[in-house]
């Protein structure tokens, strides 16, 4: 059993840190503080062919796997753009797997040259104000009308609205009281987000600034049939073939943030002096410190798991919620100890952890909450009895 990456992996790796190191610690501090999207990050990402990452070659991609994928977004958020840098490209990079998997061949044509290409962004419609994890209560509706389909309702927490050119929308199309389960009538659609007929309303919280997060209000906005991905009323059964993918990248991050929270942690510990020593030289500050390392791995070695099972075809939703749920508590943990390292300092803009353990929190949070993991884990792995 090897746990090494191999050499192409590690070319991943570095090839995707030497351009997130063009991005400074002044870059992200500006961003943070202006709220303007890393547009240039984004491009640079694309002008390599790194977006499509996990796309087919056919369509302008690499068709490298999930295991790359994570590799990459790992990097991204361990150069130090954190949260900021890994959201501004999350979506574009495990987003559209529902269209590689269900979409038509004229479909993936259309639609994913661009998103690689870095020319169109995207966004997620799914989460709305009153389903929250409970997708299969979603109200937004989507009516046929000949060969369009005319949206209404409102999705929340959509991030990169403000920016994308496209959504991943889901949407209920037959009403959850005429269908025979409440996973079927929900379909979904990768179309143009129409301005016109969508209102996006930005949300303003306590970090990642820089990638906005939004409420998106659907007031008669048209899709044209072309847009639907697979068939009519599947959406719920396709939405999931991206929510693995997607446990399994924000698990990388979560990683990252904590890896470059315990480097400068460290290396300010090295060289405070008080009371005529390097404070790193107390087990009060090394042992936190340590303990921090040990878990990152341990998260870090889960997420490479759960991306090997993906990659295999081997079931991943175990192993892809278990990531998730370790990486973040590991991130947090590490994010929190770098801030009581630089003591005082930690709470100074400058320092740059402070903003690290701002934007952990989002792992923790999103895409499903800690509870649920757990409530996962204890139904699906250890058969107990559903708690909710």
């Amino acid at each position: 059993m090897d746990f090494a990456l191999t050499p192409d992996q590690e070319a991943v790796r570095e090839a995707v840190a030497r351009i997130c190191r063009r991005f400074d610690d002044a870059y992200w501090l500006a961003h943070d503080r202006d709220g303007i999207f890393p547009h240039e990050l984004l491009q640079a990402l694309a002008a390599d062919g790194w977006l499509g990452i996990c796309i087919p070659e056919e369509y302008g991609g690499s068709g490298l796997g999930i295991t790359e994928a994570a590799i990459m977004m790992q990097a991204v958020a361990q150069s130090g753009a954190a949260m900021s840098g890994a959201s501004a490209i999350h979506m574009n990079i495990f987003g559209l797997n529902p269209v590689v998997k269900f979409g038509t061949d004229a479909q993936k044509h259309r639609m994913l040259p661009p998103l690689v290409a870095g020319r169109e962004q995207a966004c997620f419609g799914v989460t709305e104000p009153d389903a929250g994890l409970d997708t299969t209560r979603l109200k937004t509706r989507a009516e046929k009308h000949g060969d369009r389909y005319v949206v209404h309702g409102q999705k929340i927490w959509t991030s990169t609205a403000q920016v994308a050119h496209k959504i991943l929308l889901l949407a209920r199309t037959t009403p959850i009281e005429r269908v025979g389960r409440k996973t079927e009538g929900l379909s979904l659609f990768y179309t143009t987000l129409d301005r016109s007929r969508a209102e996006v309303r930005a949300i303003d919280k306590m970090g990642r600034k820089a990638v906005d997060s939004n409420q998106v209000f659907f007031d008669g906005m048209e899709i044209p049939e072309e847009d639907r991905i697979g068939e009519e009323g599947r959406g719920f059964e396709y939405i999931l073939h991206g929510l693995n993918p997607e446990r399994i990248l924000i698990a990388a991050e979560a990683v990252g943030v904590g890896l470059v929270a315990l480097e400068r942690a460290t290396a300010y510990a090295r060289e405070r002096v008080v009371f005529g020593r390097p404070i790193g030289q107390n087990q009060g500050i090394q042992h936190p410190l340590a303990e921090s390392w040990m878990e990152l791995e341990a998260a870090r070695l889960m997420v490479m798991n759960a991306a090997w099972h993906y990659d295999t075809g081997r079931p991943a939703g175990a192993a892809a919620n278990a990531a998730k749920y370790l990486a973040a508590e590991a991130g947090f943990k590490a994010c929190t100890a770098a801030v009581m390292t630089h003591g005082g300092f930690g709470y100074a803009k400058e320092y740059h952890v402070e903003r690290y353990l701002r934007e952990i929190i989002i792992p923790r949070l999103a895409p499903v909450s800690p509870q649920l993991v757990l409530c996962y884990i204890a139904e699906r792995v250890l058969g107990l009895p559903r708690s909710y």
